[in-house]
C-alpha cells in the first residue's frame, strides 16, 4: 500500500498526493509535488492518511505525487517566484484601471516553475473578467486564473482574533470550511442577536458547527418549545430550553414564570407516566 500525505499549498489549498517513492517526511517539511500543470511547492500537513475514498482514487492514478523534499535550490526559487509576484501584482493593478471593476486584489501567487499565477481578490458581486483574463494571459505569458475569495477565505488569509480571545479557528488549525446554517442556531438557542453569533468574516461562526451534535443529542432529552407541562397544579407552556445549564423555562397563561431543571423535568415525567399506569 502506498503513503498518501495531505499537503497544503502556499494558497492554503490543501490535497492529496502519493509518497511513490518512500520518501521519509515529517509535518511541516517542504516538498516539491507533480500537478496538473507541472511542478509547485507544498508544506506536508499530514504524513500518512489513511482512507478507503482516497485508495480508490490512488488505484484510479487520480492523485498526484511527490517527487522530492524541497532542496536549498527549490528554496531559492521560491524566493524568485515571491519577487516576481510582487511585480505581478503592481501589473495587475495598472492593468485593472482601464476596467470599471469594483474589485480588490488580496494577494498572488506563482506556481513554483511559473506555469501558472492565480490572482485573489474580493468582490461584492459576480465579476465578468474574461477579457481582463485574457490580456493578462497576454502580459505574463503563462496560465492566468482569478479567484473570487468568499468572506470566510479572507478572514483565513489575514489572520485575527475572535471573541473568544484566540486566533481564528480558520487560521489556526482548520482545514476545510463546513456548512453553518441558521439551523444550528436556532437548536442552540442563540438566534436572538445574530450579529453576537458572527464573526469578522460577516458569516455565522464555525463554532456553532463544532458544538451542534452536542445540542442535537441533548435536545431528546428537553421538551419541545411550546409543549405543556403540569407544574404546580397548573398547565404550563416551555418557552425555552438551556441545553447547556439544563435548565427549562415554563409560562403560564397568567403570566407567571418558573425554571425548572432537566431532573426535574424528568421527574414530572415520571409522575405523568405513573399517573397514566394508575389509570389502566
Amino acid at each position: 500500500m502506498q503513503q498518501i500525505v495531505e499537503i497544503m499549498f502556499r494558497t492554503e489549498r490543501m490535497e492529496y498526493f502519493v509518497n511513490s517513492k518512500h520518501i521519509a517526511l515529517e509535518p511541516d517539511v517542504h516538498v516539491i509535488v507533480r500537478v496538473e500543470r507541472g511542478e509547485d511547492i507544498g508544506r506536508v500537513i499530514n504524513s500518512s492518511v489513511h482512507s478507503q475514498e482516497l485508495e480508490q482514487k490512488n488505484l484510479k492514478h487520480e492523485l498526484g505525487k511527490i517527487l522530492r523534499i524541497a532542496t536549498d535550490e527549490d528554496l531559492h526559487q521560491l524566493e524568485v517566484v515571491e519577487q516576481r509576484e510582487k511585480e505581478a501584482e503592481a501589473r495587475f493593478v495598472e492593468l485593472e484601471k482601464k476596467y470599471s471593476f469594483d474589485m480588490k486584489i488580496l494577494d498572488t501567487v506563482y506556481q513554483l516553475d511559473g506555469n501558472k499565477l492565480t490572482f485573489f481578490f474580493s468582490a461584492d458581486g459576480r465579476v465578468d473578467f474574461r477579457d481582463f483574463v485574457r490580456q493578462l494571459a497576454t502580459e505574463f505569458k503563462t496560465r492566468i486564473e482569478l479567484h473570487q475569495t468568499s468572506g470566510r477565505e479572507d478572514a483565513r488569509r489575514l489572520g485575527g482574533l475572535g471573541i473568544c480571545g484566540k486566533s481564528y479557528c480558520c487560521v489556526a488549525w482548520m482545514k476545510k470550511f463546513d456548512q453553518v446554517t441558521i439551523k444550528m442556531a436556532k437548536d442552540q438557542n442563540l438566534l436572538s442577536n445574530l450579529s453576537k453569533i458572527s464573526g469578522p468574516c460577516g458569516r455565522l461562526l464555525c463554532c456553532l458547527r463544532f458544538e451542534e451534535d452536542e445540542y442535537t443529542d441533548k435536545r431528546h432529552e428537553f421538551p419541545r418549545r411550546g409543549e405543556k407541562i403540569k407544574y404546580h397544579e397548573q398547565d404550563m407552556m416551555v418557552t425555552k430550553n438551556d441545553f447547556y445549564n439544563g435548565r427549562i423555562y415554563l409560562s403560564a397563561e397568567n403570566g407567571e414564570n418558573e425554571v425548572i431543571t432537566l431532573e426535574m423535568f424528568k421527574i414530572l415525567q415520571g409522575k405523568k407516566c405513573c399517573k397514566k399506569n394508575c389509570k389502566k
